[in-house]
């Protein structure tokens, strides 16, 4: 039995969903900015989820979503970017200028393109054509699952989760559950909006498994090798003999005529 339309109830899991996905960077943006390092933290990841931001929002304006659920793909874009500028900054050493200057010249066109996107697909949804804004809503569901191949690919790497905020991911993943449960009481349920925000509590979660996973063998892994250094340290300065110095012929003859000179 479907779940009755409450456009109430839409809103306020929408605006949970909302405040999420506008806070969920911002444990990433001040681990960043608090170690001065993204080491570890995919720069694809941030970028690319910056431009899919531009893609989602196109979708959900068009198709005149609630409120909350507008703002969230801006929030997520533009935060997005505010962390790519630190990739930028802090991971490659780019100038300080050069950073801002890219993250300002990509938000600028993500944001030409969103809304001229907008008003190029609206008369074509309006007139029944709905594959151009399908297009939006699928296509930013594929590029925001393919964002965090590098992020996966880094953790296989070091074999651990290193560098991106756990935090971050949980409020994230929060954020698509409650944007998700926002559209069952809708008067449509949304399917692809449905599927973006799930893939995103699948993703997130998956990071948090490996993080539960791998971060506690790394750091047993840390510890052992710690251990046997300081043990092979202690056995090396251990068996250390200082050596005796052994007079040269010279200074024994010397030494005997002297003594022999001393001597009666």
């Amino acid at each position: 039995m479907p779940l009755p339309t409450n456009p109430a109830t839409e809103n306020v899991l929408g605006t949970i969903g909302t405040i999420c996905w506008t806070v969920q960077l911002i444990p990433q943006l001040w681990k960043s900015w608090r170690e001065k390092s993204t080491d570890g933290l995919s720069h694809w990841l941030v970028l690319v989820w910056g431009v899919a931001g531009a893609f989602l929002g196109v979708y959900v304006i068009v198709q005149s979503l609630s409120i909350p659920l507008i703002v969230q793909p801006q929030a997520f874009g533009i935060l997005s970017l505010i962390s790519w500028g630190q990739c930028l900054y802090y991971g490659q050493r780019r100038p300080f200028t050069i950073a801002i200057s890219a993250f300002l010249a990509v938000t600028a066109v993500t944001a030409g393109f969103e809304a001229g996107m907008v008003y190029a697909i609206r008369p074509a949804y309006n007139a029944g054509n709905h594959t151009p804004v399908e297009f939006f809503g699928i296509f930013s569901s594929v590029i925001i699952a393919l964002a965090l191949a590098p992020q996966y690919y880094e953790i296989y790497r070091r074999r651990e989760v290193v560098g991106i905020s756990l935090i971050f991911m949980v409020v994230d993943c929060s954020g698509g559950v409650f944007s998700t449960l926002s559209l069952v009481f809708a008067k449509k349920f949304d399917v692809i909006a449905a599927v973006t925000y799930l893939l995103v509590v699948v993703l997130d979660g998956t990071v948090l498994l490996l993080a539960a996973i791998l971060n506690p063998r790394a750091r047993r892994k840390r510890a052992r090798e710690a251990a046997a250094n300081a043990v092979a340290a202690e056995t090396i300065s251990s068996t250390i003999t200082i050596a005796p110095v052994e007079n040269s012929d010279e200074e024994k003859a010397a030494y005997r005529e002297e003594r022999d000179g001393i001597l009666p």
